[in-house]
């Protein structure tokens, strides 16, 4: 059973009239991020490569159109308080990657780098994005990474969160190890505590406000991890590791030549100082911002260091 609203077909649901938004709007209050009165903001599907890939829209269609993609074992809410900031002055989507949210999880179990970056492509065309803004988080990041390098002509420019070519094995392996070590939970309160102890840069609150979107309520009572099963055993990740397909070294990047920001987290242990500096002054037009008082998931972590990040790269466009 799911624990979140979400559009069950083709037309759009209006998430501002939720309970959901509501208790978004009580963490942006919390954290002192600022928002529009009224925003627009919808939940939506689309079928992309005979798979349906569910979206979630923020803003003004005629706004400059600006693309989230999260990380591995998240979902486009992980992207909701930066959403709610940006959308007076831009139209955002927010893509569930395959196997991860609201999206239909892969009939084949291909969650390669290639098919997420096919996915990408395809959404793009199918939506009509032209000159997108791409901001993209660790697996996200890797996806826009590469359909940057292979199609230089589609993004406007670029944001990536906390991944390069060059990542710290031991630092990814932590976090791969959380992830297969917590796939199941016997209460809502587990599964905080866990996330409390793994991520101390979160207060219990605001884990437990967004707790809805990473779990699902088995027949059994149990919850379970909301990303596909096979994403969460540890013999197919060895098989099939996520980040296959991924950008081999510097060289792969140097296409990029649209302007491009690399963000990373001040205390993150995938991304370290030195392979983010090298990554950003290889891109014909990159640069670097760190954040402080976060770790790898650095908008979740610190969402005000991050926008104070973001907000004058992509305003200065």
């Amino acid at each position: 059973m799911h624990l979140n609203e979400f559009a069950n077909d083709l037309t759009a649901l209006d998430m501002t009239q939720s309970d959901e938004f509501r208790s978004l709007l009580r963490s942006a209050d919390d954290l002192g991020i600022a928002h529009a009165p009224t925003v627009s903001y919808f939940s939506r599907n689309t079928v992309v490569r005979h798979l349906r890939l569910h979206f979630l829209e923020w803003g003004d269609p005629d706004a400059p159109p600006l693309l989230l993609i999260h990380g591995g074992n998240q979902s486009a809410h992980s992207w909701d308080l930066v959403s709610l900031h940006l959308a007076d002055r831009f139209h955002i989507y927010a893509l569930d990657q395959r196997g991860h949210g609201d999206s239909e999880w892969s009939r084949d179990a291909d969650y390669s780098v290639p098919a997420l970056v096919a996915d990408a492509r395809g959404f793009i065309a199918q939506l009509g994005l032209v000159d997108p803004i791409i901001v993209g988080h660790s697996l996200g990041g890797l996806v826009t990474m590469t359909l940057a390098a292979e199609t230089p002509a589609v993004p406007r420019a670029l944001v990536i969160v906390d991944t390069a070519p060059e990542i710290s094995q031991q630092g990814s392996q932590a976090v791969r190890n959380f992830i297969l070590a917590n796939a199941e939970f016997d209460s809502i309160d587990q599964f905080v505590g866990r996330v409390t102890q793994y991520d101390p840069y979160r207060s219990p609150e605001h884990i437990q406000r967004t707790v809805r979107y990473n779990l699902l309520e088995r027949a059994d009572g149990r919850f379970i991890a909301k990303s596909d099963r096979m994403l969460h055993d540890a013999e197919f990740a060895k098989r099939r590791p996520m980040g296959e397909g991924r950008p081999a070294d510097l060289e792969s990047v140097r296409a990029i030549d649209c302007p491009t920001l690399v963000i990373r987290g001040g205390d993150s242990e995938v991304l370290e100082p030195a392979a983010a500096e090298r990554f950003a002054a290889v891109l014909p037009c990159g640069q670097l911002a760190t954040v402080p008082k976060a770790g790898h998931n650095v908008h979740g972590q610190n969402t005000p260091g991050f926008l104070e990040a973001l907000c004058p790269f992509i305003d200065g466009l």
